[in-house]
């Protein structure tokens, strides 16, 4: 029985008690959004988290961290230390993204080390097998994909996402509009290349129930991958993506119905004025679903700063109801990020969420914001730099400070606002 299929039957289980703790809800509330659908607790019925984590109504806003290795790049320490710098940073989950010769290896010592929960895209391991065997992307059978989501399941992988909404309509919708950049998705577009040359419709479709039974049976959450999510602001909004939301709503029906768990994911590259829209058409649509978006990056041009773009525009989204945030790193669009690029895509997603649950009036971000207000008026440098979302680097400038007093810093020295007033 999936935990979805407990909640349904009136169970309440050991971790929708933890997570009702950590996000100071009733456990009753937990059990009755996750009947619904509305919630979601990603963690495989093999494995067991010591931070499992709750996503949908009534929580706090989640970061998720993309790790991984790519063909051009490959190291399993590098990845090791990626993921505990996104830990670290307070990310509740990560995925391995991992291509290359070495990502089974990767990802089970990510899956072995990771307290927080884990997923992947096993289209991306199928690819780069059809790949190693000197076949086409275009040759995939479905028995080829289905062999990789139950070795991930099997591995104790928490949550997948897999690009079931990619189908000849959305293809159509966004042949006749045209698009400024296509498909950016590297899963959607393995798929557009697959139903192209085949001339069918997706196997992912069409063979869906096949792909939620393996779900069901490990308890893997089903994260909906948006591969026709707009790559750049001109395509928000499209007709591609809208068929693929159109398709990702009867997906979710489908998969609550056996017992699966969904996540729907969202946008891309959106401009600040859309945003509500977008995450209210979801919402809708998709029966109250939780929604992890990938930013939304707000401008096309923030090329090195991608993770304020993004951070900009999860705040808002989150606001406007979106559950989960991908984050975004400075590498973005660039590179393979380092580790220090995950550690700072990691806090500016934080305070992406944090900014968001305090739209929300959630009490524990209302409280933090209030003690480190206190904190500045009693001008205690110490808690400052312990309420801060990146307390090492907070301590870092205020260690190299270079003034003597303990009461002020070099902004203002002596003609401190708060100092003079505290006199």
């Amino acid at each position: 029985m999936t935990r979805k299929q407990q909640a349904e039957q009136g169970i309440i289980t050991e971790d929708m008690r933890a997570v009702a703790l950590q996000e100071g809800l009733e456990p009753e509330f937990v059990r009755d959004e996750l009947a619904k659908g509305r919630l979601v607790i990603p963690q495989n019925a093999g494995r067991k988290l010591s931070e499992p984590r709750a996503v949908g109504r009534g929580t706090s806003v989640k970061v998720n961290a993309n790790i991984g290795a790519s063909p051009y790049r490959t190291s399993l320490d590098e990845e090791l230390a990626k993921l505990d710098a996104a830990v670290a940073a307070g990310a509740d989950s990560v995925m391995d993204l991992s291509l290359g010769p070495d990502q089974i290896r990767i990802r089970r010592a990510v899956l072995e080390r990771s307290p927080v929960m884990v997923g992947t895209v096993p289209l991306y391991q199928t690819a780069f097998e059809l790949s190693a065997s000197k076949r086409d992307m275009a040759d995939m059978t479905m028995d080829d994909f289905l062999a990789t989501v139950r070795r991930q399941a099997e591995e104790g992988v928490d949550f997948m996402t897999i690009h079931c909404g990619v189908t000849q309509s959305a293809l159509a919708a966004m042949n006749s509009q045209g698009r400024l950049l296509d498909v950016v998705s590297r899963g959607g577009a393995f798929l557009v290349q697959w139903m192209r040359k085949n001339q069918r419709e997706s196997p992912l479709y069409e063979q869906y129930d096949e792909i939620l039974d393996i779900l069901a049976e490990y308890d893997v959450t089903l994260s909906l991958g948006d591969g026709m999510r707009p790559g750049a602001t001109a395509d928000a909004g499209d007709c591609a993506q809208t068929a693929e939301l159109l398709t990702l709503a009867e997906l979710t029906r489908r998969a609550w119905a056996k017992g699966v768990q969904v996540i729907i994911e969202g946008p891309g590259h959106v401009t600040l004025d859309r945003i509500a829209d977008q995450m209210r058409q979801q919402k809708i649509l998709c029966g109250g679903a939780p929604f992890y978006i990938l930013g939304p990056l707000v401008t096309d041009v923030a090329a090195g700063y991608d993770h304020i773009a993004g951070a900009i525009g999860g705040a808002y989204a989150a606001m406007h109801g979106a559950d989960f945030l991908c984050y975004v790193t400075p590498a973005e669009h660039l590179r393979l990020p380092t580790v220090q690029d995950v550690h700072e895509g990691t806090i500016a997603s934080k305070i992406a969420a944090h900014a968001a649950d305090l739209s929300r009036g959630r009490t524990a971000s209302l409280e933090r914001d209030k003690a480190m207000s206190l904190a500045r008026k009693r001008l205690d440098w110490k808690a400052q730099v312990e309420l801060s979302i990146d307390p090492a680097k907070a301590g870092d400038y205020r260690q190299h400070s270079e003034i003597g007093e303990d009461d002020v810093c070099t902004m203002c020295g002596e003609f401190c606002a708060i100092k003079r007033l505290n006199s």
